[in-house]
């Protein structure tokens, strides 16, 4: 008795590209997942690479930037 063979299709999943917004192949046939194109990659990294997408942070009150009063400063010069 031999197992039967899934199809091909069954194996893709389709998504949606977050460039773009188009249809997208998830799988390994498309070295691009889960985008749908080499364009819509490169477009993504790009704006990762120009900081167009930054993770928010909170920032320190002024007065907690410098160092406190009385305490002597560290220097990096012996």
């Amino acid at each position: 008795m031999t197992a039967a063979k899934k199809p091909i299709a069954a194996a893709l999943r389709r998504v949606t590209c977050p460039t773009c917004g188009g249809d997208s192949i998830y799988a390994s046939s498309n070295p691009f997942r889960p985008f749908c194109s080499e364009r819509c990659k490169n477009v993504d990294l790009g704006a990762w690479a120009s900081e167009g997408f930054r993770i928010p942070v909170n920032s320190l009150p002024e007065d907690q930037l410098t160092e406190p009063e009385g305490e002597p400063r560290s220097s990096a010069s012996h």
